[in-house]
């Protein structure tokens, strides 16, 4: 029979795996920049999977700019991490399907991941703008999870980014932006590298900053950019040609990428079954054997 303090030590060991699990953390603790004054409520709708019961699936408006923390179990961990950004066309979160999902998926593998809720640059009557705020989630994001990757036990020279549709365009600008850190601010976190050590871009749009696909880039493909895994649908019209034309860059740029084209596929299939049987289901395995390959999660 337990002792009563065995019994509290094995309860608080479960309420610490329990927080674990999407737990919410602002990136900025006083108010992110961009953000100074706002005082609204964000606009989310529920999870309408009873997996993820309490949380949202879906938001509408985003004015505190977080990450949602889930950690896979110990006998499990491998030192990776990933942040996980979804998708929406910037005017919603698609949360659930390109969020949770993706974490849940990672920590199956033992990758830690970290769920990002940037604001959204296309809701109605917002003046966020994606060079501007939507970066500065992506990249705090990041430095984030390495200025705490002991705290999380995770690798800080393993720290990778996947985001889909319009979270793929995030992606896309921290593969093409990024900094080593101020090692004099005063913010801890802002010392630290906001580099993504691998990138993976599902159904993304063209480029950060790109209206059209035939417009210039913001932000110019960096020479020393991370390797990216990047996959589409061929009959995702609006996604696929801007997917290879990235590629085509990111190849000039002499940066190691590996590139999917499924015949088809559609837009949106995340890791959920298509209506058919469709290759492109076999996207997650692919990752995974390229995560291997390149010693990512080794």
């Amino acid at each position: 029979m337990l002792s009563k303090f065995t019994l509290g030590i094995l309860l608080a060991g479960a309420c610490a795996l329990a927080a674990d699990r999407g737990q919410e953390i602002k990136l900025w603790t006083n108010g992110a920049p961009g953000s100074e004054g706002i005082t609204a409520d964000e606009v989310s709708t529920p999870s309408k999977d009873a997996k993820y019961a309490g949380m949202p699936g879906n938001f509408k408006v985003t004015h505190y700019p977080s990450i949602y923390v889930f950690l896979p179990p110990k006998e499990k961990a491998n030192g990776t991490a990933m942040v996980v950004a979804p998708g929406g066309g910037h005017t919603q979160l698609v949360i659930d399907k390109e969020g949770w999902e993706v974490a849940d998926w990672l920590n199956e593998r033992g990758i830690a991941a970290f769920v990002l809720k940037y604001r959204l640059a296309k809701a109605p009557g917002v003046k966020y703008t994606l060079p501007n705020e939507v970066y500065a989630d992506a990249a705090r994001a990041i430095r984030m999870v390495r200025s705490r990757a002991e705290e999380w036990h995770v690798n800080p020279g393993k720290i990778g980014f996947i985001g889909f549709s319009a979270g793929g365009e995030v992606a896309g600008m921290v593969e093409t932006r990024f900094d080593a850190g101020k090692p004099d601010s005063a913010d801890p976190i802002e010392r630290v590298s906001s580099r993504p050590d691998f990138n993976v871009l599902i159904y993304p749009w063209y480029r950060p900053g790109a209206n059209k696909p035939d417009e210039p880039a913001i932000f110019p493909v960096a020479k020393d950019g991370p390797p990216v895994f990047m996959v589409c649908a061929d009959d995702d019209r609006s996604h696929v040609e801007p997917t290879v034309k990235f590629y085509l860059e990111l190849e000039a740029a002499h940066i190691p990428t590996e590139m999917h084209i499924y015949a088809y596929g559609g837009h949106g299939f995340g890791l959920r079954p298509t209506k058919k049987e469709a290759p492109v289901m076999k996207w997650p395995a692919r990752l995974e054997e390229w995560m291997a390959e390149r010693g990512i999660t080794k």
